[in-house]
């Protein structure tokens, strides 16, 4: 048995399942649907499947070298993150007659928004890339070649996410009935535009500190 690759499996494993922003669009999303919700967790898988490659490429390094590009990504990142809070957080105060409607409308809208917005949290996130920089260069056993052994730990990766997101996607839909309660629903989503606008914050507020 490759003792390092359990060893890799469970430390992504407590990477990947790290409440984030991450997690919190796709509670946003399994909110409206069962389909959002798989939709936002695929996305999100996506995301990390450009995060690994970057970080095998070394383009992640690239990030760290030169401090600018890094920090305009992360204000990018940071911004679009916001953009999610204020919505989710409108969303939360809408009169209850408007808020049905627009979860009728919601639960009927293309799949496809929820997809982006996993794809897109995911992928603006800088850190991402330069956390598995670091991270699968010590479980690349040495005189291995790191490129394919690089190829396997962002493989491993990848599938945990594919693992975790739409399980819990599945999830909240699961308590769905109970969620989406007109008291409950708005409850969740104010706590959930304010998870996104605080992250959101950090990230546009570190790059100044």
């Amino acid at each position: 048995m490759d003792a390092q690759l359990v060893a890799f499996t469970g430390v992504a494993a407590g990477m990947v399942a790290l409440p984030g922003a991450d997690f919190t669009v796709v509670v946003r999303n399994s909110l409206v649907s069962r389909r959002a919700g798989v939709a936002c967790a695929l996305g999100v898988a996506g995301g990390l499947l450009v995060h690994t490659a970057l970080a095998v490429a070394g383009v992640a390094a690239v990030l760290t070298a030169v401090p600018t590009l890094f920090h305009a990504l992360q204000l990018a990142g940071g911004a679009y993150v916001l953009y999610l809070g204020v919505r989710t957080l409108q969303s939360a105060l809408r009169p209850l007659g408007e808020r049905t409607e627009a979860a009728v409308d919601a639960a009927r809208a293309p799949a496809g928004g929820a997809l982006r917005q996993g794809f897109l949290t995911n992928t603006l996130n800088p850190k991402a890339p330069i956390t598995f920089l670091s991270v699968l260069p010590q479980f690349v056993p040495a005189g291995s070649p790191a490129l394919p052994r690089t190829a396997v730990l962002s493989a491993v990766v990848v599938a945990l996410a594919l693992l975790w997101f739409p399980t819990v996607a599945l999830l909240v839909d699961r308590l769905g009935r109970w969620l989406r309660r007109p008291r409950t629903a708005r409850a969740v989503e104010g706590v959930t535009g304010s998870a996104l606008v605080l992250l959101a914050l950090v990230l546009l507020l570190e790059p100044l500190v």
